[in-house]
């Protein structure tokens, strides 16, 4: 027998996550490298467990994750995602503890565009009467 897995695409910014949880006991894998080797940043690694704290499941699945695009922030929110709709594939009766915390929503933010004869997205150049 094949061995169960469940799978969630995550996304934010522009970095989109590919998520695996199979059964085992809490080990992460991102794009082949260990989970401390690849987000040295404590905050960003706080991130990426929070819907596995919320719904205790940490110890039950090893995770492994594919990830590009984006930046370390951006790849840790897109992992996040990616890990809470792997949970609800799971398990669907967590979705109301996952959506309490505001998890399940993928956030749209993403940057503005630079717009022509401008210095950026929103700033001008100075404006001058005469």
């Amino acid at each position: 027998m094949a061995e169960i897995q469940y799978y969630g695409t995550g996304r934010r910014k522009t970095a989109t996550a590919r998520v695996y949880l199979r059964a085992g006991g809490g080990e992460f894998l991102i794009n082949r490298k260990s989970f401390d080797a690849y987000f040295p940043n404590e905050t960003l690694r706080m991130i990426i467990r929070q819907p596995l704290q919320l719904t205790e499941t940490s110890s039950k699945f090893d995770i492994l994750i594919n990830v590009r695009g984006g930046g370390p922030a951006g790849q840790a929110g897109a992992i996040r995602h990616g890990i809470t709709r792997a949970l609800l594939e799971y398990n669907a009766d967590l979705r109301p503890a996952l959506k309490q915390a505001g998890l399940v929503t993928r956030d749209p933010r993403i940057k503005e565009r630079k717009k022509y004869g401008q210095k950026g997205a929103r700033k001008r150049f100075q404006f001058s009467k005469r």
